[in-house]
């Protein structure tokens, strides 16, 4: 894997603008979708596409690429993007997002779309299939990676603490499980929906090794990525704060964004505020 030290950080930092950039206008122009996510997790599926992940789009399917599940799957424009971004997808395809007939549905499907491994959209899902991928790679002697991005607000769904147990009791040192904490979900609050906190803690006690991060700090991902797994025997979990709606100053924070789609008016403004913050 490359060193941090050799990685060009401004260059995916503007990578994860224009994939905000990118999928507000898929959302825009599809009149669907969930943005204010799209935007919180850019950085993260900017990080592991542009530095971390042994994938290549001329061979989708090579049998020792490293996987990643992206579990949040409602939050597909971003993934979308990120993919065209990596040489996956074209960014004509980009703009049929949520078309009628389109391979880009608003959930990621493996059978439609190049480099997506799982189908993915009901939530508690992603991890689980994770698991699995990561006990595969143990039981057969297989170099490759998992690595899963879920919701805060999916882990209240019962299916990621069973995973997460699962994972503890086979030692799968070679799973990554990246949280994108934006502290909000559909209709309210994380913390007033099901409180969380500590959750770092409480994947600790599920056995898990445990960093938290600034999840839009570029550099401090890049090398949380490369640096796990963290404790040998032990699944390792990235706690990343993050911001819904992150870049744009009237989505920043507000729980309507979740699926709210921008006007034309506010489209542009987001635009420009996004381009003007990456220079």
């Amino acid at each position: 894997m490359t060193s941090s030290f050799t990685i060009d950080l401004a260059r995916l930092e503007r990578r994860a603008v224009q994939t905000r950039v990118r999928s507000l206008q898929m959302v825009h122009r599809a009149k669907l979708g969930h943005p204010g996510g799209d935007l919180s997790a850019a950085d993260i599926l900017t990080a592991l596409y542009g530095a971390i992940l042994r994938v290549d789009p001329s061979n989708p399917d090579a049998p020792d690429r490293d996987r990643f599940i992206m579990s949040k799957g409602h939050c597909s424009a971003a993934l979308y993007a990120t993919l065209a971004g990596a040489g996956f997808l074209t960014d004509a395809e980009l703009d049929t997002f949520m078309a009628p007939l389109s391979n880009l549905n608003g959930h990621p499907d493996h059978n439609k779309v190049s480099g997506v491994e799982a189908n993915t959209g009901p939530l508690g899902h992603g991890l689980p299939i994770a698991v699995g991928c990561a006990l595969a790679a143990k039981i057969t002697g297989a170099p490759w990676r998992t690595f899963v991005l879920v919701g805060d607000g999916e882990l209240q769904e019962g299916s990621n603490w069973e995973a997460g147990m699962c994972a503890t009791q086979y030692e799968l040192d070679n799973l990554v499980l990246i949280i994108d904490r934006n502290r909000l979900q559909q209709g309210d609050l994380t913390e007033n929906t099901i409180c969380m906190e500590p959750l770092a803690e409480r994947w600790r006690s599920f056995g898990w090794d445990v960093r938290e991060i600034d999840g839009h700090n570029m550099g401090a991902l890049v090398d949380s990525f490369q640096e796990a797994p963290f404790t040998a025997g032990k699944p390792s979990c990235i706690l990343a704060r993050t911001t819904k709606g992150k870049g744009v100053s009237f989505m920043e924070n507000r729980q309507e964004w979740h699926h709210h789609v921008p006007t034309t008016d506010e489209l542009q403004r987001a635009i420009a505020e996004l381009e003007r913050g990456a220079h």
